[in-house]
């Protein structure tokens, strides 16, 4: 049933806006009385940051930003679920139009600004479903008239810790002015340091929480040396690489629509991420696992991530030109992977290609 809904659909939401499709797929899926999907092959089950996942695919922030649907997108097959980002108090984000789908690109372009409902909306939402199980992520951020930044996420650290799996600290939108700014180096650190002190005052009550950073591919090597280097020192629980990119790859069809300004997802990510994801594997030297996302829409580009250095992944421009099917497509690509590699899980694969990656010549 959810394959043909998918089918039909997907001409109907390719033919709106693209944010008022994305809000017609919300309500949907809101609306849909999905059936839980089928236990996933023993194979795929992975351990990351202290829980269990049924299997490494997961939605990335941004496509569930209010979490109305989280439980609906564990149903469809996913591994995980991240919501977000969220930020203290509502917020209405950039004005429209802010997202453009680059079609002969297969690509996204955003500048949502962290449009959202804020906190309290989302904690009561999350707050409802906590008897669900199932693994969701909280994705956050900082207000975009914040007078301190740094504050908003250790609030929103003390506001989700009961309801959270794990957080995502997330300083690599671009739509954001100045947030990128966190990753460097002084500031990266101080922002950690209080993240993760935060973390341990209410794990007293809530349990440890996993904390997790998301950079973004457009960081140098030498930024992403320390930002590695603060992650490890503050001892996060994970990286997720990487956010959308501000850069425009000369290969691109869609000249017009890539003048947007905004984030860049999708297929044309998929190099650029793929080569930030190597090159932080190999700096953290297994003291965290990492998250890779940026283009993945197939199976082959999933295992390409996760040979990259990624133990799990995300996507969700993938589902826009691949529809909901794509999810149960990975997971049979990943079973088939293990089958022909004569492997019993995934984690022999993590990293395996990462060295080699790092040796070729720079994305264009």
């Amino acid at each position: 049933m959810i394959g043909f809904f998918d089918r039909l659909s997907r001409p109907l939401m390719r033919a709106l806006d693209p944010e008022d499709a994305h809000v017609l797929a919300i309500k949907a899926l809101r609306l849909m009385p999905l059936p839980r999907s089928a236990a996933d092959p023993a194979e795929l089950a992975v351990r990351a940051f202290g829980l269990n996942f049924p299997n490494p695919v997961g939605i990335a922030a941004g496509f569930d930003k209010n979490a109305q649907v989280p439980d609906a997108l564990l149903r469809l097959g996913f591994g995980f679920v991240e919501v977000g980002t969220i930020t203290p108090r509502p917020q209405a984000g950039n004005p429209r139009p802010r997202l453009f789908r680059l079609d002969a690109d297969e690509g996204v372009i955003n500048r949502l600004g962290f449009n959202n409902e804020g906190a309290l909306a989302v904690l009561r939402r999350l707050a409802a479903r906590a008897g669900e199980g199932g693994i969701v992520g909280v994705n956050i951020g900082a207000n975009r008239d914040s007078t301190d930044r740094i504050a908003d996420y250790v609030r929103l650290v003390e506001t989700f810790a009961l309801v959270a799996s794990y957080f995502t600290i997330n300083v690599s939108s671009p739509n954001t002015p100045g947030l990128r700014d966190l990753q460097q180096a002084k500031s990266l650190d101080d922002l950690l340091a209080r993240v993760v002190e935060a973390r341990e005052k209410v794990s007293r009550r809530a349990g440890p929480v996993p904390v997790l950073v998301k950079i973004g591919p457009d960081l140098t090597l030498s930024d992403l040396d320390d930002a590695v280097g603060i992650a490890r020192k503050r001892r996060v629980d994970g990286m997720i690489v990487g956010n959308t990119t501000i850069s425009r790859p000369g290969v691109l069809r869609e000249r017009e629509k890539a003048k947007e300004a905004g984030g860049l997802s999708g297929r044309p990510l998929f190099k650029l991420a793929t080569r930030m994801l190597a090159e932080t594997f190999v700096r953290a030297e297994g003291a965290f696992p990492l998250i890779g996302v940026g283009g993945i829409d197939a199976g082959s580009t999933a295992i390409a991530k996760i040979k990259a250095g990624a133990t799990l992944v995300q996507l969700y421009s993938g589902l826009v030109f691949r529809g909901i099917g794509v999810v149960s497509d990975i997971k049979a690509d990943l079973v088939a992977a293990l089958k022909r590699g004569r492997r019993e899980s995934l984690a022999s694969m993590i990293g395996s290609d990462a060295a080699d990656i790092t040796a070729e010549s720079w994305p264009s």
